[in-house]
């Protein structure tokens, strides 16, 4: 479970890079742009892997000789929650509470994000981890 969730930053990371910013732009650039709306097309990326997730913790829970897809199942939704807190919650605000970035980590990923967000189009963008950002972003 763990080495599934530690390996997502890394799945997320190829996936926004090259599908969300890539053939799948038409989703995510709702993302990209100033609106009003609670939701927009990007969140369903988050069903995409949500379904993955309960499909794989299912299929690993019913038949033995698949338990170890229990696990990753698991640990897919892990990360699913750790990136809605820090992304939609911490980061976007999309849940309303009051919350100050105290530690270095945490304005980090702040700061990548927002450096991210710098680029409303395609092509151009920078920073496409969700729960890592390298030091150049302190």
């Amino acid at each position: 479970m763990f080495g599934t969730f530690l390996g997502m930053e890394g799945v997320a990371w190829l996936t926004h890079k090259y599908i969300m910013h890539g053939i799948m732009w038409n989703w995510h650039e709702s993302h990209h742009v100033h609106h009003k709306n609670f939701l927009e097309k990007n969140d369903l990326f988050s069903v995409v892997f949500g379904v993955s997730s309960t499909l794989t913790i299912i299929v690993g829970s019913e038949f033995p000789e698949y338990g170890y897809l229990f696990w990753i199942g698991l640990g897919i939704a892990a990360y699913g929650i750790f990136y809605f807190i820090f992304h939609d919650i911490i980061v976007h605000r999309r849940v309303k509470i009051i919350f100050k970035a105290k530690n270095s980590y945490l304005k980090r990923l702040i700061k990548a994000h927002y450096v991210h967000h710098e680029v409303h189009t395609k092509d151009g963008a920078q920073a496409f981890g969700f729960l890592y950002a390298p030091k150049k972003f302190e």
